[in-house]
């Protein structure tokens, strides 16, 4: 139980649905959150969700938060209506929850208390719950990106030269796809497997059982000055921030990637040929090319 007895999942705006200031935090793409999975069952009084887009994930975030909560409990969850918002009041009723529901400022605002016998949380957890994807043969989790299929530009970047050597780091690693390929190469002497998303952490922890990997649950734009002096670094660099485009992202993993490299250290990236990485590369690197380009999207490989 947490000392305000209450949670939050996310970072809700306030002026919508104010969370208390000590409420444990349980998203899984803040690091060092707490896990939801954790929470016990019936010990909150409050919970405040900012519901993933989603369907399978929101409802076993859902499901976790109903089932956290003590009788009688209260829940606001709240999601932009075009992005799961418009269906939180059906998902709610269909918990066996009685809703009351607001809009605002583009989003919709459910709130209810916990009934006292919710229906259908088992089986929503079940569903949203880590799982091995069949079309990747890996440990996987809704919400993790391209949880359940190959991504077109991972899978371009596996297909760039298998020559990396030395130590070095896979940001953004998601389920381990790219590391498991980049740990073929015996003159690898380890991998730093980063990622914001503490489930894609866990599933790549489950799916690399090389003694090289190392997981690491952070935001890479943090930096960290134990990621440095790295040999190569390899990515697949997000541009979408909580569902909006955001290519700011990706220039500040490029950053990243310079800061923890060696002169003369390896960068090698994929990205939609529509994103203006060119100038970022050039800026931060001493040399940089395009290695392949095909299907949308480019591989570069730049030199620090």
């Amino acid at each position: 139980m947490v000392a305000s007895d209450e949670a939050v999942y996310g970072a809700p705006p306030p002026e919508l649905a104010a969370a208390d200031p000590d409420a444990a935090q349980v998203s899984p793409l803040i690091p060092g959150a707490r896990a939801l999975e954790d929470l016990p069952d019936g010990g909150l009084a409050r919970m405040v969700v900012q519901a993933p887009p989603g369907t399978l994930e929101r409802r076993y975030a859902l499901a976790h938060a109903l089932r956290a909560l003590r009788p009688d409990g209260q829940l606001i969850a709240l999601a932009p209506k075009t992005r799961g918002g418009s269906r939180l009041a059906g998902e709610l009723t269909a918990f066996g929850a009685e809703v009351h529901e607001t809009a605002r400022r583009h989003h919709r605002i459910c709130q209810v208390r916990r009934p006292a016998a919710p229906r259908g949380l088992a089986e929503a957890i079940a569903a949203g719950a880590p799982r091995v994807a069949p079309a990747l043969g890996l440990w996987s989790q809704p919400g993790v990106f391209s949880w359940d299929r190959p991504d077109p530009g991972t899978a371009m970047l596996l297909r760039a030269p298998a020559d990396l050597t030395g130590r070095g780091a896979d940001l953004g690693c998601g389920v381990g796809v790219l590391g498991l390929r980049v740990l073929e190469n015996p003159g690898v002497t380890s991998l730093i497997c980063a990622d914001i998303d503490r489930r894609a952490i866990a599933a790549a922890r489950r799916n690399i059982a090389d003694p090289r990997a190392v997981f690491r649950h952070m935001d890479i734009r943090l930096g960290d000055p134990e990621l440095a002096g790295l040999d190569f670094v390899v990515m697949n660099p997000p541009f979408h921030d909580a569902g909006q485009e955001d290519r700011g992202l990706g220039l500040a993993f490029i950053s990243a990637a310079s800061n923890m490299l060696r002169k003369g250290g390896v960068c090698r990236l994929v990205a939609n040929i529509a994103l203006p990485y060119e100038g970022r590369l050039n800026a931060e690197f001493a040399a940089a090319r395009v290695l392949s380009q095909t299907g949308g999207y480019k591989v570069y490989e730049a030199v620090k």
